[in-house]
Parts: structure tokens; C-alpha cells; sequence
């Protein structure tokens, strides 16, 4: 069934997420007490406090924001990519969302991302009604049959039943001869170049990155050319 999508038909996306705040002094009373209890849950070594845990609040809807949404779709030889971004959550997802009710509405309309369905699809949706908006029918997969879930994912894609391990977007760029979106920044590094460094056009060059290495990756899975360099469109 892979094989007869139209490519064509599928938004490619990545997110970038940070926490809340800066440092864990700055959350809110009622917060800091609900990150105390979470962090419990995460804790990994002895040492570990909810202060030194809470970099990696970014993660987890409730107590992070998005800062960058990228997206990317190919149209004829061209793959054509576009990044929502800023400290403006509400905005970033005001803005991303009009372009799924827009242009991604239609029935045979589909989303893809590396670990979607585990991360990215359910945060924003989360992250949409925290600020108060209306989910998309794209995004929107309460009641819906699995088969109707118009959502791929290139980790699960890999996993072809296997439950057991994640794979990382890096390590199959890297298996499948795709140039590696990691070769300025990772995932681990967004919230100290969002908020030590100010620098959201580099959070965004770096997403846009992944949107593309994504999109490789489902090529090489149906055995199709690569996007060359100068068939990708940045607007």
C-alpha cells in the first residue's frame, strides 16, 4: 500500500521544543511542584534533581513550548520547505495550522515525520489545544480507525513490527547515505541556542534540515532518487 501514495499528497514536518522557561527557578509555583513529581519518574541516577532534570522538560507538551515548525512537500522535481517559528507559540501554531486546513485537508492528505506518532503529532495537538485552537482533521485522530490516522512515521516504518528499539533519524541518514541534519546543532542543544544564544534562525535552518533528511529517508524506503540539492525550495 506504501508504494501507491502519492508523494505529492504528504507534509513532511519536524518540530524544535524547548522548555517553558529558562531555568527550573523560573516556573511558576504550581508548576514547579508538578515538575518536582514528574521529574521523580525520569530520574536516572542518584544525583539527579528536578533543577538538573528539567532541561529536559522540552519534551513533554506540559511543561514545554514549541519554537519551530518546519514542513516540506515535493511538488514536480522540486521539494519546497517552509519554517514557522518564534517566541510566539500561538502565532508559530495559528499560522500552522491554517496552512493544514488549507492546503492538507483533503482525504488522501498525509503527514510523515521520524517518530511522529510517538512525539511530534501528539505534541502539537497538545500544544494547540493548551493555547486554545482548534485541531486540524488531519491532526485530529480521536475516534478514527487506525487505517483512517492519515499519519507515517520513518522510525515506525524501520521497526517493521519490532518493538524494541529506537532509531534514530541520525543513524539512519547515516545507513542509507543521506547527508546528516546534525552537522550543526542536535535535538540535545535547542533550548541553549534558543535561550542562551537568542539564535532562532539557526533552530530553524536545523529543523528544515530534518524535514528534508525525513523525507530522504522515505525515498530510500521506496526505492526512489534522492532530492538533489538544488531541487529544494526554502521560502
Amino acid at each position: 500500500m506504501l508504494y501507491n501514495i502519492n508523494l505529492e499528497k504528504i507534509l513532511f514536518l519536524d518540530i524544535e521544543t524547548v522548555p517553558m522557561v529558562k531555568e527550573y527557578k523560573l516556573l511558576p509555583d504550581n508548576f514547579k511542584k508538578l515538575w518536582d513529581h514528574k521529574s521523580k519518574f525520569i530520574k536516572r541516577e542518584e544525583d539527579d534533581t528536578p533543577e538538573t532534570l528539567f532541561p529536559r522538560a522540552g519534551i513533554y507538551a506540559e511543561f514545554g513550548k514549541i519554537v519551530c515548525i518546519s514542513v516540506g512537500y515535493l511538488h514536480n522535481r522540486e521539494f519546497r520547505i517552509k519554517s514557522f517559528y518564534g517566541d510566539d507559540e500561538l502565532i508559530l501554531l495559528k499560522e500552522f495550522a491554517q496552512l493544514l486546513e488549507t492546503y492538507f485537508n483533503h482525504r488522501d492528505n498525509i503527514l510523515c515525520a521520524h517518530n511522529g506518532k510517538e512525539f511530534d503529532f501528539p505534541y502539537i495537538a497538545r500544544r494547540l489545544l493548551i493555547n486554545g485552537l482548534p485541531l486540524p482533521a488531519i491532526i485530529n485522530i480521536a475516534g478514527k480507525k487506525p487505517w483512517e490516522v492519515a499519519h507515517l512515521d520513518t522510525m515506525e516504518l524501520w521497526k517493521f513490527g519490532d518493538y524494541k528499539n529506537y532509531t534514530s533519524l541520525e543513524l539512519l541518514s547515516v545507513v542509507f547515505g543521506i547527508p546528516t541534519p546534525k552537522d550543526d546543532i542536535d535535538g540535545s542543544q535547542v533550548a541553549q541556542v534558543y535561550y542562551e544564544d537568542n539564535d532562532l534562525e539557526r533552530i530553524a535552518e536545523y529543523c528544515q534540515r530534518d524535514t528534508l533528511t525525513v523525507a530522504q529517508l522515505l525515498l530510500s524506503y521506496l526505492g526512489k532518487p534522492k532530492i538533489r540539492g538544488e531541487d529544494v525550495v526554502i521560502s
